[in-house]
């Protein structure tokens, strides 16, 4: 793999960059990141392929600690998360660079960015925790490009939040080392994990990545932690939307994952690198969707489209709609306030405190001011 030489800006990015964790030193002098799977190997001052952590000297160090490339207060429902909290406004933030290659990235200005004057907006984890607080926030989510990458920030950022009864929320793609994984997920409360396709030769050839690390990834959230997770899949034609496939990944998600965990189909629109690809039909979200339920997922869901049906969640049990969603908005909620059908009493799975709240689908930006 070809890395990436710092650099005289660069290497005054490195000056001020954070301690890594997450690497070894292998016999021919090189660092070897053990952040994620791509195990990119560095000589002094040669960046891995997220650019964003480097090499310096006897050490390996993330670039974006403190610094962002903005930050919003979005619907939780966004994420995509539809049963943690639903309602509730969530602090969303990110910074630079990516561990993947998806060629069809909707965020690609962000997650492909090699600019480090990108990264506006800096704040410490006590800022952004009590930033959260101010805006009213529930939880915090680190998205816009994958938090993998900058684990050393979302984990300080996740425990300042932690001391102030803030949540922490992961949109990720999953594609993290063991050791790694094991830090990452101890600190996030709930986390939107993408299910790119169900084949390797998606990751391989549309990512740059390989499908048996996600599912490790996936296995370990669901068997080894506490932590939330709903799973999306975006779409795209003629690359992962057969039926074959949606039956064959939905028919593992149930076996290896169980019935409860939510499951997002969303249309894919051309962008970044796929702009000679067609929008997704919204009749292939609702043939996932009755392909994912057919197959035991009790809750599966359409997204990037207008569908009030595929938008929302039924009761496993009586099949009473419990959460009335139009777009990011909620119409109606027939839920306790543990989190069971009004009903029938059978408990739906997820992360429930009482009504929900009214966010609706205003995305607000903040600047966070002030002292760090």
């Amino acid at each position: 793999m070809k890395m990436v030489q710092s650099s005289d800006s660069d290497k005054q990015s490195l000056e001020h960059a954070h301690p890594g964790r997450y690497y070894r030193a292998l016999p021919d002098g090189r660092l070897e990141c053990e952040v994620c799977p791509r195990l990119c190997r560095l000589q002094d001052g040669q960046r891995g392929l997220c650019f964003v952590r480097a090499r310096r000297g006897s050490e390996i160090v993330l670039t974006t600690y403190g610094r962002s490339s903005g930050f919003c207060v979005d619907p939780i429902e966004k994420k995509p998360l539809n049963h943690f909290l639903p309602g509730s406004p969530i602090l969303s933030f990110g910074t630079a660079g990516c561990n993947l290659t998806c060629k069809f990235c909707q965020n690609w200005d962000i997650s492909k960015s090699r600019e480090m004057e990108r990264l506006a907006d800096a704040a410490s984890p006590e800022r952004i925790a009590r930033a959260a607080v101010e805006s009213g926030s529930r939880s915090v989510a680190y998205t816009y490009n994958d938090p993998v990458i900058f684990l050393e920030y979302a984990v300080d950022v996740a425990k300042a939040c932690r001391e102030r009864g803030i949540k922490n929320v992961a949109v990720t793609a999953g594609y993290i080392g063991d050791a790694a994984r094991r830090e990452f997920f101890a600190h996030m409360d709930a986390a939107n994990i993408d299910l790119k396709a169900f084949t390797d030769r998606f990751y391989e050839k549309i990512c740059g990545g390989k499908l048996g690390a996600v599912l490790d990834t996936l296995k370990y959230v669901k068997h080894e932690t506490s932590c939330w997770f709903e799973l999306t899949t975006l779409l795209i034609p003629g690359e992962n939307d057969s039926p074959d496939e949606i039956d064959r990944m939905t028919n593992w998600v149930v076996k290896e994952l169980g019935p409860d965990v939510p499951m997002h189909f969303t249309g894919f629109h051309p962008d970044y690198k796929m702009l000679d690809y067609p929008s997704t039909p919204s009749s292939t979200l609702t043939r996932a969707r009755d392909i994912a339920r057919a197959n035991g997922v009790r809750y599966a869901y359409t997204g990037n489209v207008h569908d009030e049906d595929g938008g929302t969640t039924y009761c496993h049990s009586c099949h009473a709609a419990l959460i009335v969603r139009d777009w990011y908005v909620i119409r109606d909620y027939r839920l306790t306030d543990d989190g069971r059908c009004a009903s029938c009493g059978v408990r739906c799975a997820g992360t429930f405190a009482g009504p929900a709240e009214s966010h609706g689908r205003k995305r607000v930006p903040l600047r966070l001011l002030g002292s760090p």
